[in-house]
């Protein structure tokens, strides 16, 4: 059984890192700072950082997702607990993934220990317990981000514009030559080329002017890649130790080892599985510069770590997405539809997650 739980939990971790990892570069790959793999390059570094500083930082969230003081001793102690715990939210985040919706797994533990609290308690106080520890933060988390995102990016916007900082766009362009084939009266296949035609053609923003003699693009561009490694480092500070959690409730598993360990799982996850749900939120939700994007990363890495530091099980999903979207109002280029897709996701990850915990521990209790 003690196996079984382990290979829920690295499960876990595993859809984890596939559906979160790329969220927090997500704004360097959308506003075409870098390309994808250096983005995930950089996410899976500062992620596994995190995760490892996990251990000095944030015990609360352990003692919080371990489900003491919310449900039953009894319950949790039981050998399924653990085991559907981390199968009922695992399923969930990994089916998002493929679909390429950026979903929360703190979203997701909830409603599996939701799930199992409602099947097995008779006493439903725990339903109290649960909104004002979870339920609050998680939903007041993308709307915060979203109005700190508007508000501080229009309090940077005004202090670009005093400092003589100036935006120009740069249209790159790339050319190919088409060849034809034409046949000659001797039979032969000659190969002639066209005129040059243009293949691809983008148009970026960039920043004019200097700040203490440095390029205001090169101070952005540095200070965007520095918050989008805060992010991913305060999302790996953050979702560790809600999966370590799982698997410290029935083993006395050393909690450094299970740490880290539970960090390498989500960063092969990330690599293996993030592309789907990374295009989605760099490209779908709007369209941003290097200033917004680090403006929303800015935000997001912000909530998430003060988060963790006070055992707040903030969503680093709903703060990044809810921190681009408040650029997308700002700038007036949010995507509402993709938006909407999104937010719908969001409203059915608990009750999926809470049905296949269910589903788990009724099977784990008919076949034992």
């Amino acid at each position: 059984m003690i196996v079984l739980l382990i290979i829920a939990v690295f499960f876990l971790a595993y859809s984890n890192g596939a559906n979160d990892n790329f969220k927090g570069v997500a704004t360097l790959f959308g506003s075409r700072t870098c390309s994808y793999k250096t983005a995930l390059s950089w996410a899976t570094s500062t992620t596994f950082l995190g995760g490892v500083a996990a251990i000095f930082f944030a015990q609360e969230l352990i003692t919080n997702f371990s489900g003491k003081g919310i449900l039953d001793d009894a319950l949790i102690k039981l050998p399924f607990f653990g085991i559907s715990i981390a199968l009922g939210a695992a399923t969930t985040v990994y089916l998002a993934t493929k679909f390429g919706m950026p979903i929360s797994t703190t979203h997701a533990l909830v409603g599996a220990l939701t799930g199992l609290g409602l099947i097995a308690n008779t006493n439903y106080t725990f339903l109290y317990s649960i909104s004002a520890l979870f339920l609050a933060p998680l939903l007041i988390g993308p709307f915060l981000a979203s109005i700190m995102s508007f508000a501080t990016y229009k309090i940077f916007n005004y202090i670009r514009l005093r400092s003589n900082i100036s935006k120009d766009y740069c249209i790159c362009v790339n050319e190919t030559t088409q060849e034809f084939l034409y046949k000659q009266e001797n039979e032969m296949w000659v190969a002639i080329a066209n005129n040059p035609v243009i293949s691809t053609c983008n148009i970026s923003e960039e920043y004019s002017g200097k700040i203490f003699g440095i390029t205001a693009q090169s101070i952005i561009k540095y200070l965007h890649f520095f918050s989008a490694g805060l992010v991913s480092f305060a999302r790996g500070l953050n979702d560790t130790p809600k999966i370590a959690a799982i698997l410290l409730i029935t083993t006395n598993s050393n909690i450094s080892f299970s740490l880290v360990a539970i960090a390498v799982s989500m960063a092969l996850g990330g690599l293996i599985n993030a592309k789907k749900v990374g295009v989605n939120m760099s490209k779908n939700i709007t369209s941003l510069n290097e200033g917004q994007g680090f403006t929303a990363n800015l935000i997001t890495g912000f909530l998430t770590t003060t988060a963790s530091v006070f055992g707040l099980p903030v969503s680093t999903t709903h703060a990044s997405v809810g921190a681009i979207f408040g650029i997308g109002i700002a700038n007036k280029k949010a995507n509402i539809k993709t938006t909407y897709k999104i937010l719908s996701s969001w409203l059915v990850t608990l009750p999926m997650a809470a049905i296949f915990a269910s589903l788990v521990y009724f099977a784990l209790n008919l076949f034992s």
